[in-house]
């Protein structure tokens, strides 16, 4: 048998190169269709798994995308030094998006909320933030059904969300605040910080916000219990009480860690740089390390509030420094 390719005659080359050189003409006598609209942009307002016996909602409260994270992050640092840790991380270097995360928790027996969001006068107001009652929608719940608020820390975007016109957010709920956090936002000191200040800020929100819920607020400390599975941790220095919160069930573990990082990059890379929001800088600055190294040694799943939505994510070290690493499918059995 003949093993020579195959060779077309000239009489089918021509015939075929006549086909190839009117094929788009055929193409344009084709009917014309519309073209599909342009959408926009868009994304997940809930991301929600297992946790042993409970379920983890993350719910987005907001999607602005601000100046930074200089000097939100690297106050202390030129601003070149915190945009070339971004240029080399393939990120706009002036230009970021914060998550605004709060975390839901249903433990079986209570609907317990981690931080209220922005609502309608925290750092991002409607329209690009205060989304988290429409979150809890969108995820199936009603903001009636919440049992239990717990307030990581003072600040405007943690409870500016706790009313929605002049009425609470969450009217059957009680709330979990941190007893050192609760007594320095309710003393004279933080009204003393000057006015355009952010502690300013949240000393009047705390006044309007959560003060008036006092009879049903209750304090908790370092090692206390929010409720079965879920313990406060030290945190402070972003602010005087701050705190982080351990939750587990059936073994398994996920750490709320409120505001232990503004970036997700850049907190972490250089937990020794200043924040601008942190009250206490050098505080601030060993939790973060405390923190980190806690969260990397045990392998354990981070809610992180200002990461990227659905801010929830591992650490691990990197040189002198630690490295966010976000979930993939991790939590999905």
């Amino acid at each position: 048998m003949s093993t020579r390719p195959l060779r077309p005659d000239r009489r089918t080359a021509l015939i075929s190169a006549a086909a190839f050189i009117a094929a788009p003409a055929l193409l344009r006598s084709a009917p014309v269709f519309a073209k599909a609209p342009v959408r926009g942009a868009a994304s997940p307002v809930f991301r929600r798994f297992r946790l042993g016996a409970f379920e983890v909602t993350t719910l987005l409260d907001a999607g602005a995308m601000i100046d930074g994270p200089w000097p939100i992050v690297g106050e202390d640092r030129p601003a070149a030094e915190v945009e070339q840790l971004m240029h080399d991380n393939l990120l706009p270097e002036t230009k970021f998006r914060p998550g605004f995360s709060p975390t839901l928790i249903n433990t079986g027996a209570e609907l317990v909320l981690f931080d209220a969001g922005n609502g309608q006068n925290g750092f991002v107001p409607p329209p690009h933030g205060g989304w988290l009652v429409a979150s809890l929608e969108a995820a199936g719940y009603r903001a009636d059904q919440v049992d239990v608020v717990v307030v990581t820390h003072a600040h405007p975007d943690h409870i500016g969300g706790l009313l929605v016109d002049g009425k609470p957010a969450f009217p059957n709920a009680r709330y979990v605040v941190g007893e050192e956090e609760y007594r320095f936002w309710r003393s004279d000191e933080a009204l003393s910080a000057p006015k355009e200040s952010n502690e300013y800020n949240s000393a009047l929100m705390f006044r309007t916000h959560l003060l008036p819920q006092a009879e049903r607020t209750s304090f908790v400390k370092p090692g206390g219990d929010v409720a079965d599975g879920i313990v406060a941790v030290e945190a402070y220095g972003h602010t005087p009480g701050h705190l982080a919160f351990h939750v587990e069930s059936e073994g398994e573990r996920l750490l709320v860690w409120g505001d232990c990082a503004h970036h997700e990059v850049a907190s972490l890379a250089r937990p020794d740089w200043h924040a601008l929001f942190d009250q206490d800088k050098a505080k601030g600055a060993a939790t973060r390390k405390k923190i980190y190294d806690m969260a990397a040694t045990e392998r354990l799943a981070v809610a992180g509030y200002h990461t990227s939505f659905p801010s929830l994510g591992y650490v691990e070290r990197r040189g002198d420094g630690y490295r966010w690493l976000p979930v993939s499918y991790q939590l999905d059995f």
